[in-house]
């Protein structure tokens, strides 16, 4: 009797291993992207208390170190932590916020132990509260959900076009040549370059934009030159952990925020990548954050989040697999032990890495308008709540100064227009969406 051999299951993109020169490729690529936001906390806080310039380089590796351990762990994942989705994870902004003010109230001296004290009692209450908020996915059907990726892309692309304008003070203003010669390189090479080669042409872009801003006198070499061979800080050597009330409420509000942005992160690059996320997916992808966060602040970083500029770099090359960003997070794990190999990635010009996120951050957007075709516009409600959504969502971005006299606690939440307007979708989807919309999507 003959048996027949069952067929062998496809391995889904996202856990396909490429060759080699792709990973590292792709890895540096991913690092490109996100290098200046996961370096731009610890230097506004580490200059607010008042560090020196080798303790400032030491906090900076401290959350490159830290940022590539956790995203290894999202990427890879161990037992119930980690999405295993191509998600990069690193420092968050929204830190920035409750730790000035709990410098302001209790001095730079004192300051950073009690952040990590706050951030570490955070940090446990992601971890526990991880498999309860993963349950709220069936609030977020293709109307919420394309509503806050786009809001994602929209909050993002300030930043882009603040890197272009940083240098337009300068006697030179170089700025938006570079920024444009660095777009139309990005399109070119996108358009005409043959496979491999199209899909790293963010790289590229930035490369040929450094390059021609070398002989401007637009590439700062200062940060390489100073930077140490090798570093790393030695576990709470900016402060030992002190707990303070206030300041855990305080952490606490920015962990449900950096949850929020996370879930957001996750679901949208499900729909990115063709795996959507589903609670399992959400909760260990929650955990891992918690989990990243505690090592993070052991070593001198802050509290970890999903990294929405990567998110739209998956969507632009199509590079979907976990393990090209599992590349990204060895390499952000070599940058916080060797300082100068940090010091290269910096050589690139704001206004280079400006015109690139442009395109960047445009594909999230797109993205998420794409999710939002799918949501049924025929139905005037839903027209209603996406609308009010995206308006509630831009509101901190074009006006910064909008909720300052509102209580620090709801400035931590509405300052970040991605989060205000998830609020606001979720809550009108609750009011108005049908029934139909609110089923749970499908999921791992």
């Amino acid at each position: 009797m003959t048996t027949t051999a069952a067929p062998e299951t496809e391995v889904h993109p996202v856990d396909r291993r490429p060759p080699a020169l792709q990973l590292v490729v792709g890895g540096v690529q991913h690092v490109a992207a996100m290098y200046a936001g996961v370096v731009a906390p610890p230097l506004i806080i580490g200059s607010a208390v008042g560090l020196s310039g080798g303790q400032l380089s030491l906090l900076i590796s401290a959350s490159l170190f830290t940022a590539g351990l956790a995203t290894l762990l999202q990427t890879l994942g161990v037992w119930r932590f980690g999405s295993r989705l191509p998600l990069v994870n690193g420092v968050t902004f929204a830190n920035v916020a409750p730790v000035m003010a709990i410098v302001q109230q209790h001095g730079p001296r004192d300051a950073l132990g009690i952040v990590y004290g706050a951030t570490l009692v955070g940090a446990a209450l992601i971890v526990l509260a991880a498999p309860f908020f993963s349950r709220l996915t069936r609030f977020f059907p293709p109307l919420v959900t394309g509503t806050v990726i786009t809001l994602i892309g929209i909050s993002l692309l300030p930043v882009a076009i603040q890197w272009i304008s940083s240098q337009q003070d300068s006697a030179d203003g170089h700025g938006i040549l570079l920024a444009a010669i660095t777009l139309l390189a990005v399109l070119a090479f996108n358009r005409f370059l043959p496979g491999f080669w199209s899909r790293i042409a963010l790289l590229l872009g930035l490369v040929l934009g450094t390059l021609i801003a070398w002989p401007l006198g637009e590439v700062d070499t200062s940060t390489f030159r100073e930077a140490p061979a090798f570093g790393v800080a030695s576990p709470f050597h900016f402060g030992t952990p002190a707990f303070d009330v206030a300041a855990i409420v305080s952490m606490a509000i920015v962990m449900v925020v950096i949850m929020a942005e996370s879930t957001a992160d996750m679901l949208a690059l499900g729909e990115v990548v063709g795996r959507p996320a589903g609670q399992r997916t959400l909760a260990d992808g929650l955990r891992a954050d918690g989990v990243a966060t505690a090592v993070s602040t052991v070593f001198g970083g802050f509290a970890c989040t999903a990294f929405a500029q990567n998110v739209g770099l998956v969507a632009l090359t199509r590079m979907v697999s976990r393990y090209v960003v599992a590349a990204c997070g060895a390499i952000l794990v070599l940058l916080g032990l060797f300082p100068v190999a940090g010091g290269v990635v910096a050589l690139v010009p704001q206004p280079v890495l400006g015109g690139a996120g442009l395109v960047l951050f445009g594909s999230v957007a797109v993205s998420g308008i794409r999710t939002l075709s799918t949501a049924a516009f025929d139905r005037p409600a839903n027209v209603t709540i996406a609308a009010a959504a995206l308006g509630v969502g831009i509101i901190p971005i074009a006006a910064p100064e909008f909720y300052a006299h509102f209580p620090s606690a709801v400035q931590t939440v509405l300052d970040s227009g991605i989060s205000a307007g998830c609020i606001v979708a979720v809550v009108l989807n609750l009011i108005f969406g049908s029934r139909r919309e609110r089923t749970p999507a499908a999921g791992s």
